[in-house]
């Protein structure tokens, strides 16, 4: 039993992403405090919104290859430490906290940049750290050995 059926109000990374766009919207249009980014300039935050779409469906298509698991807490038949996981051992969050800068350098205003470092923290707290340790089970000096090599973020 995969642990989607044994868990189907789960609710995956896209989705706190989703809310976290949502909410830097929000507070850039009912609290936006101060402009700090204006146009042109603003109009470059497609690059870290692009890149991070980019590194996410790069990764994507990775696991698809290895025939391996994307979504959290279920089971990888198979240690992916191609691509993007050179550099990092999560470039799915990564990209997703790339995206998010994007959005906030598009609003330029403070408030949404607050967001930013709350979702990394949500994520770490809340699948990162599950995902490694599952990964270390599984794995074993294998996933340990890729650890010590390649950092958690960058």
């Amino acid at each position: 039993m995969n642990a989607e059926s044994e868990s189907p109000g789960r609710i995956y990374p896209p989705t706190y992403l989703l809310v976290a766009v949502v909410l830097m919207v929000c507070l850039h249009l009912l609290v936006p405090v101060r402009q700090v980014i204006s146009a042109p300039y603003r109009y470059l935050g497609v690059i870290p919104l692009g890149a991070g779409l980019a590194g996410v469906l790069s990764v994507a298509a990775i696991f698809k290859r290895a025939g391996t698991a994307i979504k959290p807490f279920e089971t990888s038949s198979t240690l992916v430490v191609d691509g993007l996981y050179r550099i990092t051992r999560n470039p799915i969050y990564l990209g997703m906290v790339c995206g998010l800068v994007g959005v906030g350098v598009l609003a330029g205003s403070v408030t949404p940049f607050f967001v930013v470092p709350a979702f990394a923290y949500l994520v770490d707290r809340r699948f990162i750290r599950a995902e490694e340790a599952m990964l270390e089970q599984a794995f074993g000096s294998q996933y340990a050995s890729y650890k010590s090599r390649v950092r958690r973020w960058l």
